[in-house]
């Protein structure tokens, strides 16, 4: 409902502001509640969605800074601590290198092209923001492993909302430092809102429910 509200209002990019601040992040908002419930109905709070809950915070904030043009490093600053939040959710177990290589690859490629069209700070933050987004994706991705018994479809679930956060953040760089993209802020906040809400039903450990049902 909360997306539906952004992109139904769709106020300009031209017009910043609180209220345009706010329709902005209420889906993230939104998100951050469901979290909460849903830990309050378990009587507890993981680690996993302790991380999540704080990525989120720091996407809101992120969201917020983005309204304001002079605030765009500031946001990258907060959207590269979800990214690290999220990577801390996710672990480092297992490893699973293929995975690692590929994204360092793909990563390196994308800022390789985008290189000669950054200059002053962006040269260095855009190069940390990439690590990081990559990090992060490595690991969501290096969790879903389709042959273990402990298949869990919330893995997926953050594995694909990591995908999804990599495609917005590319369209939105290539878009901000590159060239113009078409219907670039409908594909950004499209995938971005996609993103976020399919990490954060990464929260239920589906794998344990479906265990204890089949214990019963």
């Amino acid at each position: 409902m909360a997306v539906c509200i952004y992109f139904v209002l769709w106020i300009p990019l031209s017009e910043p502001g609180l209220y345009n601040a706010f329709i902005k992040c209420l889906p993230i908002v939104s998100l951050q509640f469901y979290v909460l419930i849903h830990s309050i109905g378990l009587c507890k709070i993981s680690f996993y969605a302790q991380k999540i809950y704080l990525g989120l915070i720091f996407s809101a904030a992120g969201d917020i800074c983005l309204v304001w043009p002079e605030y765009f490093q500031l946001g990258m600053v907060m959207f590269g601590l979800a990214h690290i939040m999220y990577t801390t959710a996710f672990g480092f177990h297992p490893l699973n290198l293929r995975i690692f290589i590929f994204i360092a690859l793909l990563c390196g490629g994308f800022y390789s092209v985008t290189f000669s069209y950054l200059s002053g700070p962006f040269v260095y933050m855009v190069a940390g923001y990439t690590m990081l987004i990559g990090t992060m994706t490595w690991r969501a991705l290096s969790r879903v492993n389709l042959a273990s018994h402990t298949f869990s479809w919330t893995c997926v679930s953050a594995a694909l909302g990591s995908i999804f956060f990599m495609i917005s953040d590319c369209v939105l760089a290539i878009d901000k430092f590159c060239f113009p993209v078409f219907n670039s802020r409908e594909v950004i906040m499209s995938t971005y809102y996609g993103a976020q809400m399919l990490i954060a039903l990464s929260i239920p450990d589906l794998f344990r429910d479906n265990f204890m049902w089949k214990s019963k």
